[in-house]
């Protein structure tokens, strides 16, 4: 079976939505998908009050959660299985409740099995509170089975 998608824009939005519908981690903290494209997505959380530590602001698990999320779309966008295989994060400013986090998920390179990716998460006034460096590794099979035609099958 061939790749049954037009194009590669074509195919990051149906592995998108193949995705998402089975990312329930994601969903449960109220994302929402602003833009995908091969190599790239763009994902919004909205920081809730049960989001906020001790200190008051944004607990950094859940924007580094966020940048994940962003960079396991990116990665994901071309129907190869691709997992992290390491992530780091700096947090520069704090997010506090009612915040809107915007994380951007650039790749930055891509050759092999491996990639790596910049995720940048900002609040929707445009302030930069981290940034995110994914590597990523694929590994065997399809986010939607089937699509492209295996060596194993030909």
């Amino acid at each position: 079976m061939t790749d049954s998608y037009a194009n590669p824009q074509e195919l990051a939005d149906a592995v998108t939505q193949a995705m998402w519908s089975r990312d329930r981690a994601t969903q449960g903290l109220g994302m929402q998908m602003l833009s995908v494209k091969p190599g790239y997505a763009l994902m919004a959380m909205p920081v809730r009050g049960d989001m906020v530590n001790g200190h008051g602001i944004c607990h950094g698990g859940f924007m580094f959660t966020l940048a994940d999320s962003a960079f396991a779309f990116a990665c994901n966008s071309y129907n190869q299985n691709t997992v992290a295989s390491s992530c780091n994060i700096d947090f520069l400013a704090p997010a506090r409740e009612g915040d809107v986090l915007e994380a951007e998920a650039v790749e930055r390179s891509l050759s092999g099995r491996t990639g790596v990716y910049d995720i940048t998460v900002r609040t929707r006034s445009g302030k930069t509170v981290a940034l995110f460096r994914g590597k990523s590794y694929r590994i065997k099979g399809e986010v939607i089975a089937g699509l492209q035609q295996t060596d194993a099958a030909a």
